[in-house]
């Protein structure tokens, strides 16, 4: 099979040529930086409801945008009508913005550099894409899962859905790099509803959103997630599930399994480390954190064995990208090493900021590749890198940190989450939680919240588990900034084992 390629509609659209006249205006208007970016993203989301296919929905963003540096300041504009004349406009817009904004920056911007890309093209890795794939033909499968769900008479509703999106971006600047990109991404799943007498209660696939195609879904068992085993399980998993006893509040170890770990890392580790936030800059909508820059490289962020990455490369991640929105190239780095925080999320006026950050390489920093925006009409803010807690490369098994356990619960699968806009106090439930006697699974319980500080809990990491333990979960809906924007990204941990955590009943609690 032939390998991906890029979608030739976007080729034919005049992106390269809009590019080349807003930044001779640019340069014209005499700025000492300016960038060009061209995307089209097409969004696809379906959804069935009880063997009835319920919506399908299909959308297309296009549009261009012109960001400068002139007079040390910032200026951005886009624009939508595809012409030279527009192009011109929206350069002229920016530039005008940027000389109103040089009157209210005290600190002039700086951009930190990087080498140029002389139109270079990257496509993520992928076999079928799903934007290609027939409305019936992926109707057809949501509406199978829920109708087959419904066949158990514990199910009382099946509900699934389909998220697709192929993005499309050209970037262009001043210094020379020109990038063509197409990015594509997706995220099934179903959901099964049920009840026992005044309880009501749900049990969901775990399959986590990827970036990959069609084939996850219906490709080989080396790429696709086994859809038709979680069908089969999940009505038992909810009939358990409902007839379960509520767990005692108290003190428990945890084995945390990867899709309910990936949003306690995605919360506590991913959004803390952005160094913007740990800055100061997103104090008055999405927080702060904890993990100010004062302590880079003394800060006690967990125990010795946890070693955290940032990663715009992680095959099938949701934030992979050959190059950011400002032409930086993808990388990887340490973000937690031995338990120790030592470094952040970065884009290029960051890195400029603090050039330290770098290393002896980059006396004038360099960004780690971190800026993005989630459409042609907004400016790249830094967002985050892939996230990842690192397996141990001769790791246990799952069953092996079970055994470890005399008292304690197993989690499984994510649910509600809570966490303080310094990212430090938090609360996450689950899906399911298994309840661990004497090294074995004994059962589920209901109600149970994990409750800890940020350094308490990953302090708290006896052990985490081997490669065979390792998966990449994520979110399509990350938010940030003002004007919000939403950006896709993977956390990949294994199973790990965190000692005497405290638990609350979630309707003990419910009720204070």
């Amino acid at each position: 099979m032939s390998g991906p390629r890029l979608d030739p509609t976007f080729q034919a659209l005049p992106h390269r040529r809009l590019g080349e006249v807003a930044l001779a205006r640019a340069a014209e208007l005499g700025v000492s930086h300016a960038d060009f970016r061209f995307e089209r993203v097409r969004y696809q989301d379906l959804t069935a409801r009880d063997g009835v296919l319920q919506a399908a929905d299909d959308s297309v963003d296009v549009g261009f945008a012109v960001r400068v540096v002139h007079r040390g300041a910032w200026g951005f504009a886009s624009g939508v009508l595809l012409t030279d004349d527009e192009a011109r406009r929206v350069a002229e817009q920016a530039v005008a913005l940027a000389e109103v904004a040089a009157t209210m920056t005290s600190t002039p911007v700086e951009l930190a550099p990087e080498p140029t890309y002389d139109d270079v093209t990257w496509i993520s890795d992928h076999e079928i894409d799903p934007i290609e794939v027939p409305t019936a033909e992926k109707a057809e499968v949501l509406v199978g899962w829920t109708r087959r769900l419904r066949e158990h008479p514990g199910v009382e509703h099946a509900a699934s859905f389909l998220a697709a999106v192929r993005e499309n971006k050209y970037y262009a600047d001043l210094h020379g790099t020109r990038t063509t990109q197409q990015r594509v991404r997706l995220q099934p799943g179903f959901e099964a509803m049920g009840s026992r007498g005044d309880l009501f209660d749900s049990m969901a696939s775990l399959a986590p959103p990827v970036g990959r195609g069609w084939e996850y879904v219906v490709g080989s068992p080396a790429v696709a997630w086994d859809f038709d085993a979680e069908v089969a399980e999940v009505p038992g998993l909810l009939a358990e599930k409902l007839a379960a006893p509520s767990v005692e509040a108290g003190r428990y170890d945890l084995v945390v399994h990867p899709s309910n770990l990936w949003l306690t890392i995605h919360e506590s580790i991913g959004h803390a480390t952005e160094l913007d936030r740990a800055l100061g800059y997103e104090a008055n909508y999405a927080g702060t954190s904890f993990a100010t820059y004062d302590q880079l490289g003394s800060l006690r962020y967990g125990s010795p064995v946890m070693h955290v990455t940032g990663d715009r490369t992680t095959p099938h991640g949701l934030a992979t990208v050959g190059y950011d929105d400002e032409g930086v190239a993808a990388q990887s780095w340490d973000i937690v090493s031995e338990g120790v925080l030592v470094g952040y999320q970065l884009d290029r006026s960051m890195a400029a900021m603090k050039p330290e950050l770098s290393g002896p390489d980059h006396p004038q920093g360099r960004s780690n590749g971190c800026a993005y925006a989630d459409s042609p009409g907004h400016v790249p803010i830094q967002r985050m890198a892939n996230v990842s807690l690192q397996p141990a490369p001769d790791g246990p098994s799952t069953e092996e940190l079970i055994s470890r356990v005399e008292r304690g619960i197993y989690v499984v699968g994510d649910r509600s989450w809570s966490i303080d806009m310094q990212r430090f106090n938090f609360q996450f439930t689950g899906q399911r939680f298994h309840r661990i006697v004497d090294g074995e699974l004994a059962g589920q319980v209901r109600d149970v919240a994990y409750q800890a500080t940020t350094t308490d809990y990953w302090g708290s990491l006896e052990a985490v588990g081997g490669p065979q333990t390792y998966v990449v979960g994520g979110a399509f809906n990350c938010g940030k900034a003002q004007p919000g924007q939403v950006a896709s990204v993977s956390h990949g941990c294994p199973t790990s084992l965190f000692r005497d955590v405290r638990i609350l009943n979630t309707t003990e609690e419910a009720g204070h």
